[in-house]
């Protein structure tokens, strides 16, 4: 089997050791997905539906590079640190995924690794070759 892998360019990747995402054969996992802009800072601190919205674009772009879209995303996890905001993230997630619906979880954390982070997502997909 083929593993593929894609990187976003964040400095930890190299450090922790891991990848964006990984495609192994028809199946590809994409590691969990925090709301980090282009310059490396959190994107739009406080703004729950803004980070959920952001957390999709660096995965829909991660999918891209290995031969998938979001169409291919059979589940999502996403993990929150305020739970009561759960509206906020669903509605970026609805407007992600709303015309091909994966699986999903919502769960509240304690923390993430930057207390500016409200949200984080794995995603999961499944890209048969024709």
């Amino acid at each position: 089997m083929e593993f593929r892998r894609t990187y976003s360019g964040a400095p930890w990747e190299s450090s922790v050791g891991y990848c964006r995402a990984l495609r192994a054969g028809a199946h590809i996992y994409v590691t969990g997905t925090a709301p980090i802009a282009e310059g490396g800072d959190v994107f739009a601190p406080g703004d729950a539906y803004a980070q959920a919205k952001r957390c999709f674009e660096i995965i829909e772009r991660a999918l891209r590079d290995l031969g998938a879209d979001l169409s291919h995303v059979v589940r999502t996890r996403m993990f929150v640190t305020d739970i009561g905001r759960w509206e906020e993230f669903a509605r970026a997630h609805g407007e992600f995924f709303g015309d091909h619906r994966p699986t999903t979880t919502m769960v509240e954390v304690k923390g993430l690794i930057d207390p500016a982070m409200l949200i984080e997502v794995e995603a999961d997909a499944v890209c048969v070759d024709a």
